[in-house]
């Protein structure tokens, strides 16, 4: 018997999200689109005297001034981010998006998309590089299918898997845009949901993840577009490709972005037309971070860019920071365009999420 676990995040009574999918799900795209404007307008900036109070009280610790590095530093940001100087990080959750993307039709991965879905089963066994580092780092696993193409067959009940599924995978974006605007619209709007939910559950900060085959060409498509650079600039090896694979997958995105001319100023017409629906669903979690007051770590080259998707939506709030940097010149560029620092450099290239975890253990 095939079992697949779905999961609710389990809403408290009286302190349910303010958005719930068995809700807006069914919802029209002008529907959807006021419901995302509306989450929008409840962005605030950083509270700059909880950032006050947390340096002066740890200008009054029996230490060098400034001496704990970068670890004060994001002290004192997390404070202004959660509007309160008594910084408590001690309920940790890893949500990871995942999804496919019909570009791998253009030969521009090494393996298909029955992979997604079997790394996706293995997330709700715990049965992961990033399900093990969660659980040293004292962090709750969270795996979604916003999109996952094949069958997952028998799921686990280790960290059982939230349902949000869009579809099963996009389209090729060298055929046609890979999702419509209300898709587009309504994983970001999945992403907000969950941040909430996860807030309401007393969670402290956010780790994202993402897992789909392909997700680093829609990645690097997105990158292209919406920082101005040639696609060759932005595009890596991914899971290992040749030099061949590599030059292909460079020219499918130049084709891609030359078929729909995707408006560098509008985040969600570059989600919908070469991106994916784990990038969007990230990009909700950046938002709805921002809307809940709650922390939400990135790292790597597919994080960075659904970070840069959510400044493009709305740049009035800051609660995410790269704290980590994988070994890839990509994520660089998006935190130069961001005009944020790499306080750490790990030189990881695990992929999948362990990538945000090693920031938790720092600040246990």
């Amino acid at each position: 018997m095939t079992l697949v676990a779905r999961r609710s995040l389990g809403r408290e009574p009286g302190r349910e999200a303010e958005i719930q999918w068995e809700t807006y799900r069914d919802w029209t795209e002008g529907q959807l689109s006021a419901l995302l404007e509306e989450q929008c307008g409840r962005l605030v900036p950083a509270d700059k005297e909880a950032e006050r109070a947390a340096a002066f009280r740890f200008s009054k610790i029996a230490k060098p001034l400034g001496s704990l590095g970068v670890l004060e530093e994001d002290i004192i940001k997390i404070a202004g981010m959660t509007g309160s100087a008594a910084v408590k990080l001690d309920k940790k959750a890893l949500i990871i998006f995942c999804a496919d993307n019909g570009v791998v039709e253009e030969g521009v991965t090494q393996t298909g998309q029955e992979v997604t879905a079997a790394v996706t089963s293995n997330f709700t066994k715990g049965e992961s590089c990033a399900c093990l580092m969660a659980e040293k780092a004292g962090a709750d696993v969270y795996p979604v299918d916003i999109g996952v193409a094949c069958e997952l067959g028998e799921t686990g009940t280790v960290h059982p898997l939230i349902d949000r599924k869009i579809r099963k995978g996009t389209d090729n974006f060298i055929k046609t845009t890979a999702m419509t605007r209300r898709e587009a619209v309504l994983a970001v709007l999945a992403g907000i949901e969950l941040a909430g939910e996860l807030k309401n559950k007393g969670y402290q900060i956010i780790a994202t993840g993402e897992m789909g085959i392909g997700n680093t060409t829609t990645s690097s498509a997105v990158a292209s577009v919406l920082l101005g650079l040639d696609p060759a600039a932005v595009t890596g090896k991914g899971a290992g490709l040749s030099d061949s694979g590599l030059q292909q997958k460079i020219r499918t995105i130049k084709r891609g972005i030359e078929l729909h001319k995707p408006d560098p100023s509008d985040g969600l017409d570059v989600l919908s037309k070469v991106g994916g629906f784990d990038l969007a669903g990230l990009a909700g979690v950046f938002l709805g971070g921002a809307i809940f007051r709650i922390p939400v770590v990135i790292d790597g080259f597919i994080s960075a860019c659904a970070y840069v998707l959510w400044q493009l939506m709305r740049r009035q709030a800051d609660i995410c920071w790269p704290p980590m940097c994988r070994r890839n010149r990509q994520a660089g560029k998006c935190w130069i365009f961001l005009g944020k620092n790499r306080p750490s450099k790990l030189e990881c290239a695990l992929g999948k999420a362990p990538g945000r975890l090693p920031c938790f253990l720092c600040w246990i």
